[in-house]
C-alpha cells in the first residue's frame, strides 16, 4: 500500500464515529428506516403532487443525512435535540397535512401501515436523541 493510501484510509478512519451507546444504534436504525420510507413515498407520489413529493424527498434526505452526520466526527451534543426535534417536526406534519385525529394514519378505511412505521420510528428516534442528551 502506497503512502498516498495509507494516508487516507487514516483520514477517512478518524471522520468515521459509531455510536458509543446502543440507544445511539437504535436512533441511526429508525432514522433510516423513516429516510428511506420517505424517499420511496417521494418517488410514487410524484405524479400526483409534486410539492408534497419534493417535501418527502427532502425530509428522507434530512434524515439520512443527519445519520451519516451522527456517524461522523463533526456531530456535537446540541445536534441530539436538532434531531429530537426535526423527528417530532416530522411527525406534525402528518396531522398538519392529515387532519389532528387518529384517521391521519388511515387511507380511505385501511389502515396505512408506511405511515404508522414511519411515525414510529421517528418518535423512537426522538426519544433516543433526548436520552442520548441526557446522558452523554
Amino acid at each position: 500500500m502506497s503512502q498516498q493510501s495509507r494516508t487516507a484510509s487514516r483520514e477517512a478512519a478518524s471522520i468515521i464515529a459509531l455510536p458509543t451507546h446502543a440507544v445511539g444504534y437504535l436512533a441511526l436504525l429508525a432514522a433510516i428506516v423513516t429516510g428511506v420510507i420517505h424517499l420511496q413515498l417521494g418517488n410514487q407520489i410524484a405524479g400526483l403532487n409534486q410539492q408534497l413529493a419534493i417535501l418527502f424527498v427532502l425530509n428522507g434526505v434530512g434524515f439520512l443525512a443527519g445519520g451519516a452526520v451522527y456517524m461522523s466526527s463533526y456531530w456535537r451534543e446540541a445536534l441530539y435535540l436538532v434531531a429530537a426535534a426535526y423527528a417530532l417536526t416530522t411527525i406534525v406534519s402528518l396531522f398538519v397535512f392529515q387532519g389532528f385525529s387518529v384517521d391521519a394514519f388511515y387511507m380511505g378505511n385501511t389502515l396505512n401501515t408506511t405511515a404508522v412505521i414511519s411515525k414510529a420510528a421517528e418518535a423512537v428516534l426522538a426519544a433516543c436523541a433526548v436520552f442520548l442528551y441526557a446522558t452523554e
